[in-house]
């Protein structure tokens, strides 16, 4: 296994801290202030650097690691954000489910700014992403695997927000197709309209290659998204705008928190052996998981 150099302003507790996560949260910037005990833990791994810090700390008596998908000052758009990094380092510190926030856009008419949606299908529209850790110019694989994407979604993780949603009073559209673009711009209207004759309820720009890459790592992998905007082909107007994205989001953004607390609680105890297993049965992958 490749070697992974932790940075911290305090060594002793910054390792302690990261031994300890067992679910990974990536979101924006909204959500590591929730945390308990925060220690930020800089994490270098073979695929470079993370978007930023990872803060571990206690969250609705959960050991978490936070993760800010663009960086804390939003520096990274939706196509450069460093992926393969990101995951790994999240397994590297014990993560071994994820809970995935993100804001995205409606295909439905009924499904307006303010619903949260639960996914359970991805269309992948991405291209020019590094998809995969199987890379033979990495110096650590060994050839290929091929695992399985067909519900790209953990099961338990779902049914644990499911759960979390109906205990707590909030609304919660339960499945939904998530159609993933590239952006960083925003759809023409016959996209839209082309993503809806697919199947899509749901847009948006970064669950893929986090799904993917969560699953050749066996992590589970779980998205809750916060609908902000109508796409463009929905309904007549100039469109979404990157200022309404913004509002909207910052407008419903406890909804999401609030979500993703409770989902937290829910959240069974993951074996790593059984995920392990899921993904790869007795066929050991082509590289050694951190």
């Amino acid at each position: 296994m490749a070697s992974l150099n932790r940075v911290t302003g305090n060594d002793e507790v910054g390792h302690a801290a990261a031994a300890q996560p067992e679910i990974g949260v990536i979101g924006g910037s909204g959500f590591y202030s929730l945390l308990e005990d925060a220690t930020p833990v800089s994490v270098m791994t073979p695929w470079g650097q993370t978007s930023g810090d990872i803060t571990v700390g206690s969250l609705a008596g959960r050991r978490v690691a936070f993760l800010p998908r663009h960086g804390v000052d939003h520096r990274f758009p939706p196509h450069r954000v460093p992926y393969r990094a990101n995951l790994w380092a999240l397994r590297s510190l014990g993560v071994r489910q994820v809970l995935s926030a993100s804001a995205v856009g409606s295909l439905r008419a009924e499904y307006g700014p303010g619903t949260l949606v639960l996914p359970d299908q991805i269309l992948d529209r991405t291209s020019g992403r590094p998809h995969t850790y199987n890379d033979a110019g990495s110096g650590l694989d060994r050839g290929v695997s091929h695992v399985s994407f067909s519900d790209p979604y953990s099961a338990e993780g779902r049914a644990a927000a499911l759960r979390a949603a109906e205990a707590a009073g909030i609304p919660l559209v339960g499945e939904g197709t998530l159609v993933v673009i590239n952006g960083p711009r925003f759809s023409t209207r016959a996209e839209s309209l082309d993503y809806q004759r697919a199947g899509a309820t749901i847009i948006g720009m970064t669950a893929m290659p986090e799904a993917i890459l969560a699953r050749e790592l066996a992590l589970g992998f779980t998205g809750l998204c916060l609908v902000t905007d109508h796409d463009a082909g929905v309904e007549v107007g100039s469109g979404v705008t990157h200022a309404e994205v913004l509002e909207q989001f910052a407008a419903n953004l406890p909804r999401l928190r609030a979500l993703l607390v409770a989902t937290l609680a829910e959240l069974p105890v993951a074996s790593a052996d059984e995920l392990y297993a899921e993904v790869y049965g007795s066929v050991a992958p082509p590289f050694d998981l951190p």
